[in-house]
């Protein structure tokens, strides 16, 4: 079992920054893709920032130049970077993670969500 853990975010005014973290925990062989969706209520959840194998990152149209994704692999841990924030961005925003638990085998988890409001 893999367990994602979630601490950051809060509120702040237009303008100004916030910062996630998640840190993988469990049976955990290594880190294949971690990623970091949100969704306000009502609606699907979107991909705002996902670090891929070999370190590529993508981000929504909407974060870009904004929003910056990392990982520390020796902590199993994604961080997920908030500036120039726009009220916009106000969402739950919950981490994803493609866990290796050995050579073969992946398991998909997710954070529990952590709320971000953006004020004007």
């Amino acid at each position: 079992q893999v367990q994602l853990v979630e601490s950051g975010g809060g509120l702040v005014q237009a303008g100004g920054s916030l910062s996630l973290s998640c840190a993988a925990s469990g049976s955990i062989f290594g880190i294949h893709r971690m990623g970091w969706y949100r969704q306000a209520p009502g609606n699907s959840r979107e991909l705002v920032a996902i670090s891929e194998p070999g370190g590529v990152t993508n981000y929504a149209d909407s974060v870009k130049g904004r929003f910056t994704i990392s990982i520390d692999n020796t902590k199993n841990t994604v961080y997920h970077q908030m500036n120039s924030q726009k009220t916009g961005d106000t969402d739950v925003y919950y981490c994803h993670g493609k866990i290796l638990t050995s050579w073969t085998s992946t398991n998909d988890s997710w954070g529990r969500g952590s709320e971000v409001a953006v004020s004007s």
